[in-house]
């Protein structure tokens, strides 16, 4: 399988990319930020614990996350994908080294992390954007936008870091037409072993 962390800031753009990319490849979309959503849809236990982390603009813990993804994994295998793209997990180093554990038990591992760089001041107005149209409270707050920011570059980007260490980073540029920014990805994609 070849499993893919595409990587980049609230508001980069890893929704959509991951959305063509997922077609193109025949892989299986895990979006954490989906599945916490759909639980919070639900107004299950889980999902309402994940959205008091949410509206604050904070991470939900790992543990809430984590349980979610092994059978995310067990899905793309059932469902003969070619691997699965992982569009905001991990999230912490701690998920990382998890996430890597999970794959190896299952005997498969990531294969690289694609990272889309983008501008603080690009993501605050492309997320005040979606906000008119989300419905999601965290999109419509400049200052929770700059706090769930100022959270990704704390916490988020040593799991850049973490993989660089392995040689398994590529840096793309983020801005520019969605198309532009999707061949760079396939590229990207197409160069990994």
């Amino acid at each position: 399988m070849k499993n893919i962390i595409l990587f980049g800031p609230p508001g980069s753009g890893k929704g959509t990319q991951a959305a063509m990319l997922k077609e193109h490849f025949n892989l299986l979309h895990l979006s954490t930020g989906d599945l916490l959503r759909e639980e919070i849809r639900q107004s299950t236990a889980l999902g309402l614990e994940a959205k008091s982390f949410m509206d604050k603009g904070e991470l939900v813990p790992d543990e809430v996350v984590i349980g979610m993804i092994g059978g995310a994994v067990d899905q793309a295998e059932s469902q003969d994908k070619n691997g699965i793209i992982f569009d905001g997990f991990p999230r912490t180093v701690a998920q990382a080294a998890a996430l890597d554990s999970l794959l190896e038990s299952r005997g498969t591992a990531i294969a690289g992390v694609l990272s889309l760089a983008v501008d603080e001041e690009e993501l605050t107005q492309r997320i005040l954007k979606r906000g008119l149209t989300s419905g999601r409270s965290d999109d419509s707050d400049e200052a929770t936008i700059r706090k769930r920011v100022q959270e990704y570059r704390l916490k988020t980007e040593p799991v850049a870091a973490y993989y660089a260490e392995y040689g398994k980073v590529r840096t793309i540029e983020g801005v520019g037409s969605i198309a532009d920014i999707n061949a760079a990805l396939l590229e990207a994609i197409e160069a990994l072993d």
